[in-house]
C-alpha cells in the first residue's frame, strides 16, 4: 500500500488518480470488514492538499469533504458505498471512469493477469457497429476468449465508440484484423473445430461445444459470409439460440454474449 508521505510527493493528477484507486481498494476491503480506518482517515486528510485543490473544483471539493466526514461513521456495505462515491468523484474530476469492481493495476488500467483464458477464439465477420464490436470485446474479456479475429469490413477496434463500449477490454483481449481470404487461410493453419452462430442450427443447450475451437459471428443483416459458413458447416455446423418473441433475431452483441457464456460454462 502506497504511503501517505509518498502520495504527497506525486504530481497533482497522479496523486488524485492513485487516491481514487486506493478508495476503490478500501471499498472492496470494507465489504469484508478488512478496511484500514487509520489509512482511510489519512487519505481523507489529503482532500485539502494542493494536489486535490489543483484538480478539483470548489463544488467537487465540498462534496468530497462531506463524504470524508461520513467515512468514520460507517461500516461494511455503507462504508463501501461511500468509498466508491469518492472513487467515482475523483475519476470524474480527472475526466475518466471505470466499471464497477474492475480489476485494475496501479496505473488504473484493466489488469489482464486477472483473466481466465480458454482455448476459445472468435471470428467477427463484418460487424459494422463499433458499439457491437465493443460490447463483444467486453463479454469476451469476461468469458475467457483467447483471441478475436476481425474480418476486414468490421468497425475499427480503435474507434472511440468501440473502446468506450468495451470499457477498456479492447486492450485486454488479443485481436487481429484479416481479409476474408487471409482469414480462411488462417483457419486452415489453426485446424480447430469451427461453428457459426446462425439461425437453423443446433440449439445452444445441446450444442457440442469444443474445448478448443473457433466461433464465427456474422452481421445481423447478412449473417456469416458464404465462404466462412461453408467452413463451419464442414466442421461443427451452426449454433442457434432459441427465442420466443416477435423479433426474428437478437442483437448480435447480445447473441454473442449468450453464446460465449454457454461455451464458457460447457
Amino acid at each position: 500500500m502506497i504511503t501517505i508521505a509518498k502520495l504527497k510527493t506525486l504530481k497533482d493528477r497522479t496523486c488524485v488518480r492513485k487516491c481514487a484507486l486506493l478508495f476503490h481498494q478500501q471499498a472492496t476491503l470494507a465489504l469484508r470488514n478488512q478496511h484500514e480506518p487509520a489509512y482511510l482517515a489519512a487519505l481523507t486528510g489529503l482532500f485539502d492538499s494542493p494536489q486535490f485543490r489543483s484538480v478539483l473544483g470548489e463544488s467537487e471539493l465540498a462534496r468530497l469533504a462531506g463524504l470524508g466526514v461520513k467515512l468514520s461513521l460507517l461500516q461494511e456495505a455503507e462504508l463501501a458505498v461511500a468509498c466508491e462515491d469518492i472513487h467515482y468523484l475523483l475519476l470524474q474530476a480527472l475526466g475518466s471512469d471505470s466499471a464497477d469492481w474492475d480489476f485494475v493495476d496501479e496505473e488504473g488500467n484493466l489488469d489482464s493477469s486477472q483473466r481466465t483464458i480458454l482455448d476459445h477464439i472468435l471470428v467477427l465477420d463484418r460487424l459494422r457497429s463499433p458499439y457491437n464490436i465493443g460490447s463483444i470485446f467486453r463479454s469476451a474479456d469476461s468469458f475467457g476468449i483467447q483471441k478475436i479475429y476481425l474480418v476486414e469490413g468490421c468497425a475499427a477496434v480503435d474507434h472511440p465508440r468501440t473502446y468506450k463500449t468495451s470499457r477498456g477490454c479492447t486492450r485486454t483481449v488479443e485481436y487481429e484484423v484479416l481479409g476474408e481470404e487471409a482469414m480462411l487461410a488462417r483457419l486452415k493453419i489453426l485446424d480447430l473445430p469451427l461453428f457459426a452462430l446462425e439461425t437453423g442450427g443446433t440449439e445452444l443447450d445441446v450444442f457440442p461445444f469444443p474445448a478448443k475451437g473457433i466461433g464465427v459471428i456474422g452481421s445481423e443483416e447478412l449473417g456469416v459470409s458464404p465462404a466462412l459458413l461453408g467452413a463451419c458447416e464442414a466442421s461443427l455446423g451452426r449454433l442457434s439460440i432459441a427465442q420466443a418473441g416477435t423479433k426474428g433475431s437478437l442483437n448480435v452483441a447480445v447473441a454473442a454474449g449468450i453464446m460465449m457464456h454457454g461455451w464458457f460454462s460447457a
